[in-house]
């Protein structure tokens, strides 16, 4: 199951790129997560998408964690990547994404605005 069209615009925001370089994501990391993710659920920000993809290894399990938002722009639906992120371990399913308290943090007052 495809999640973005070829045509789509991804839109990165500021918070997420410092993330992907704080973890120590590139972008085209991130857009593998979102295309092909080993699981998918709402994202703590309204109208987001969480998705993750297992990393790391068989000892060292981590898993590469983002959330993103389709939006309109100029009648495009875009994508807006809002946060990336590397969990340690292995998230418990069913529950909300574990995001990170710092990042958690700089995304309630990133969508209070």
């Amino acid at each position: 199951m495809k999640l973005i069209k070829p045509a789509d615009k991804i839109v990165w925001t500021r918070h997420s790129e410092s993330k992907m370089r704080y973890y120590g994501l590139s972008k085209s990391r991130v857009k593998r997560v979102m295309k092909d993710p080993d699981r998918k659920q709402l994202g703590i920000a309204p109208q987001t998408v969480a998705a993750m993809q297992k990393a790391g290894t068989k000892k060292h399990t981590t898993e590469i964690w983002m959330m993103y938002q389709k939006v309109l722009t100029g009648g495009k639906e875009n994508i807006k990547i809002i946060s990336a992120w590397r969990y340690p371990g292995i998230s418990p399913e069913g529950e909300a994404p574990p995001i990170p308290e710092d990042t958690l943090w700089e995304l309630q007052k990133l969508f209070k605005k």
